[in-house]
């Protein structure tokens, strides 16, 4: 058995103040025995516009948003995957939004730089993700003690082409800033059907609250088995879900409904 972790927060515009909270919810999360840590999106700062995203943007590897991740690593010795902060891109005006996995002793060895780019439009809300960031190119995985870790994040969720070419996981992590008017009615049920159809548990680490901004994010951060069950969840504000990962049960599911090696395509 593996236990993980997930924190939720309703991020402030404030660097500094989402870092104390941070620290405090993954000391929180720690104290469960979780092995593994996992941040949500945006966690650094949700801001007012789409320059405030730009100028809290850090060059990969050196800044405090890093710093401090690689601390909390080191501090409890946990493996700890940083939901997304803003990396400098090569792109003028434009960032990375980008999930760094760090090891128990504070080392980043993973990096993903989310792929599919939110854009969403009502007559009373908008989001274009695409006007001030950068999307990756690349599918990322890395080991841990327990299983292999496949990385996505919120929009991601919808295109599950990226998590078949994951091959197969044990975990499938997402971190997300998912906004209550999709997430009330599509995140659990994409939540499930990823875990369902790639025979994998997903932990997803959410915003979730009315932000000082006016925006409002659906949270229900949780643990999903293999089976698609729901083994934790957290609907709306700052806390930790936690939970374990039970490999036998997941090598009883593949074993006994063995969808992944009959794939065709």
């Amino acid at each position: 058995m593996t236990k993980v972790a997930a924190v939720q927060m309703v991020s402030t515009p404030v660097v500094s103040e989402n870092i104390e909270t941070a620290r405090r919810l993954i000391g929180e999360a720690a104290q469960t025995g979780a092995q593994l840590v996992l941040l949500p999106e945006y966690w650094p700062s949700i801001g007012l516009n789409d320059a405030e995203r730009i100028h809290h943007a850090e060059p990969f590897g050196s800044g405090p948003i890093q710093d401090f991740m690689a601390e909390m690593s080191r501090k409890y010795g946990i493996w700890l995957i940083g939901g997304t902060l803003s990396l400098v891109s090569q792109q003028p005006g434009k960032v990375l939004n980008s999930s760094l996995v760090y090891t128990p002793e504070g080392e980043n060895i993973a990096r993903y730089d989310k792929i599919h780019l939110f854009g969403f439009a009502t007559e009373r809300e908008s989001y274009d993700e695409s006007a001030s960031i950068c999307g990756g190119d690349d599918v990322v995985t890395f080991d841990a003690p327990f299983g292999k870790v496949g990385l996505s994040v919120c929009y991601d969720l919808r295109f599950p082409e990226l998590y078949r070419a994951f091959g197969e996981c044990t975990l499938i992590v997402v971190p997300a800033a998912f906004t209550y008017t999709t997430g009330k009615v599509h995140w659990e049920v994409l939540l499930r059907a990823r875990a369902i159809e790639n025979q994998a548990y997903v932990l997803a680490a959410a915003q979730g609250g009315r932000h000082i901004t006016g925006r409002r994010t659906w949270g229900h951060t949780m643990l999903i088995d293999p089976w698609g069950e729901v083994k934790a969840v957290l609907p709306e504000g700052e806390g930790v879900i936690a939970g374990e990962l039970d490999v036998d049960l997941l090598a009883s599911i593949r074993e006994k409904l063995p969808a992944l090696k009959h794939r065709k395509l």
